[in-house]
C-alpha cells in the first residue's frame, strides 16, 4: 500500500530519544512535513513489530542506535490535498527509546539529523505531533 492516498491508515512508529537534555530530531526531506523538524520514524513493514520498526527507522534516518522502552503516545497524522482527499494518514505509535550509540547523520528521507536541546525546540519548525510526543516522552523519562 502506498503511503500517499492510502485506502486505510498506514501504521507507523516514531522514536523519542534523549541524550542528556537533548532530543534526537530529523528535518524531513519529503512529504508529509517536508522541511519541518520531527522525531525519526516511519512505516511499520509487513511482519515487523512496532518495536523493531522504531529501532530500524531511527537507525535508517539518523545512524543512531536506540532501544525501545515504552509507548508514550498514539496519534494520527492526516493530511488532505486541496480537493479534501486524504493524501496521507499515518496511525503513529510514539515510543520512548533509550539512546545506545551513534552520532546523528541524516539518512533515508531526512535532510538533517541532530541532537536538539529541548529548551531550544521553539527555535525550530517542529511538527505538532512531534512536540506532543516529546512532551509525553519527557513525562515518562527516567531521571
Amino acid at each position: 500500500m502506498s503511503p500517499q492516498y492510502p485506502d486505510r491508515p498506514v501504521p507507523a512508529a516514531a522514536g523519542v530519544a534523549f541524550r542528556g537534555d537533548d532530543v534526537l530530531m530529523v528535518k524531513r526531506g519529503a512529504p508529509p512535513h517536508e522541511g519541518r523538524w520531527s522525531i525519526p520514524g516511519g512505516s511499520v513493514e509487513e511482519g515487523e513489530t512496532v518495536e523493531a520498526a522504531v529501532a530500524r527507522e531511527v537507525l535508517e534516518e539518523t545512524e543512531v542506535r536506540v532501544r525501545p522502552v515504552k509507548v508514550v503516545l498514539v496519534h494520527d497524522l492526516v493530511e488532505r490535498d486541496p480537493k479534501g482527499r486524504v493524501r496521507f494518514h499515518y496511525a503513529i505509535a510514539d515510543i520512548l527509546c533509550e539512546y545506545v550509540e551513534g552520532d546523528p547523520m541524516p539518512g533515508s528521507d531526512a535532510v538533517n539529523a541532530r541532537w536538539v536541546p529541548v529548551r531550544e525546540l521553539h527555535e525550530y519548525d517542529v511538527s505538532e505531533g512531534a512536540l506532543k510526543a516529546i512532551t509525553a516522552g519527557l513525562r515518562e523519562r527516567r531521571p
